[in-house]
């Protein structure tokens, strides 16, 4: 029986974006699923796939071609959460939703809640892993610290338990991840704690949602540092850097300096909520200068309404009311996660005077490094066929994954 033939290889032509440079006249050719050529329209060539954008007319002006984005911190879209899914199809909305808006690669995120539902939503969000549409899973709780718990429901805080934590690993099935931890949550640092089980597992232990002194949070990170000196490029993370923790004072700097300065030093990455809502554009653009693109990965947060209009939504247990696309809890009034998708963030951060190559950086290969993904999250030769096309302002066009255009449902692989 013949074989259908191979499809011809797609050809991009733009302002191409890669780890390195922006490329102002730029080529990417995608076959097979993966990049089989990136470079200056100038280097083309006279044969081969990428010669015959040189003789077709110029680009569209403005035509952005980008990296799949890459989302560490993300609880949901779509009208749904994924700590309120009870199965691996009632999530699928959320993964589409920003798959559709650039984002390739995504983390999804469950919030503090009753061990049992915890063990629950864990074993679904392992379904969804298992067929290709989550990178993994992220547990945000619960064994934070209740003065700067922010949108997570405070009774069910728990101290670090090293056994529910390894419960929650094996049925995770090798996709959690990472874990938000408190390092001044009992049971969270030290031996036998909750950070060095998270590491033996291969697993990222994120250290936010914290009231710790300065030396406290140093001694936190430099030891989950050294216990991961063997994992690559994978680091210790800290969730949504500034929101949920102590502020910096100049007679009680808090946890805030030294997650920079270990950041600075290439030892940790920093995520940024940077939609505007969460930070100052001004205050992202000051850590960019600080620690650079490749300690930082910007993230979402993101929750139910992103995707939706303003109305009433759910974060686990608590009641959310987004107003002007701004999510806080309707009792107390704390921010609770963000509506933006990734390559808003990212629009947001460029905006701000952050330069294009950074921003994409810590929106791709940066998370990607995180997670130890060795073939996604830049624009190179050999690797996954995720790209993101938007015009001048960065609004998505087209997106690919794998090299397969992407409209809906979520292509698995």
């Amino acid at each position: 029986m013949p074989t259908a033939p191979a499809p011809d290889p797609i050809v991009l032509r733009g302002r191409v974006v890669t780890p390195e440079a922006v490329l102002y006249d730029g080529v990417v050719v995608l076959d097979g699923g993966r990049i089989a050529w990136v470079g200056p329209v100038a280097d083309a060539g006279a044969s081969g796939p990428a010669a015959a954008v040189v003789a077709s007319a110029q680009a569209p002006s403005g035509r952005t071609i980008l990296p799949g984005l890459v989302d560490l911190h993300n609880h949901g879209g779509a009208g749904v959460g994924f700590p309120d899914a009870v199965d691996a199809e009632a999530a699928r909305p959320a993964v589409t939703e920003h798959l559709t808006h650039g984002t390739t690669r995504m983390v999804a995120s469950l919030v503090t809640a009753a061990p049992d539902t915890l063990r629950a939503r864990v074993s679904t969000l392992a379904d969804l892993a298992d067929a290709g549409e989550i990178v993994g899973i992220h547990l945000e709780g619960p064994f934070l610290n209740e003065v700067r718990c922010g949108a997570h429901d405070p009774a069910l805080l728990l101290d670090g338990d090293p056994a529910l934590t390894a419960d929650l690993l094996a049925l995770g099935r090798g996709h959690v991840v990472s874990m938000t931890i408190a390092p001044d949550s009992p049971g969270v640092v030290g031996p036998g704690g909750v950070a060095q089980a998270l590491i033996a597992a291969g697993a990222v232990p994120s250290f936010g949602h914290t009231d710790a002194a300065a030396p406290a949070m140093r001694a936190a990170l430099v030891e989950a540092v050294e216990a991961m000196a063997g994992a690559a490029r994978r680091r210790p993370t800290i969730t949504h850097l500034f929101n949920g923790m102590r502020p910096i004072h100049h007679r009680d700097p808090g946890p805030v300096p030294p997650a920079l300065a270990l950041a600075r030093q290439g030892a940790v990455v920093v995520e940024l909520i940077g939609d505007g809502t969460h930070l100052s554009p001004d205050l992202v653009r000051e850590v960019f200068d600080l620690v650079g693109p490749e300690h930082i990965a910007l993230v979402t947060d993101a929750m139910a309404a992103t995707g939706m209009p303003d109305g009433q939504y759910l974060l686990g247990a608590l009641a959310v009311q987004v107003t002007s696309g701004v999510a806080r809890l309707v009792e107390g009034g704390s921010i609770a996660g963000g509506t933006a998708h990734l390559i808003d963030v990212v629009r947001t951060t460029v905006d701000g005077g952050v330069g294009l190559r950074e921003a994409v950086l810590a929106a791709s290969a940066t998370p990607a490094g995180v997670l130890g993904l060795e073939d996604v999250g830049a624009l190179r030769t050999g690797y996954r066929a995720d790209v993101v096309v938007t015009d001048a302002d960065l609004r998505v066009q087209q997106v690919y994954r794998d090299g397969v255009e992407v409209t809906s449902p979520v292509a698995a692989g």
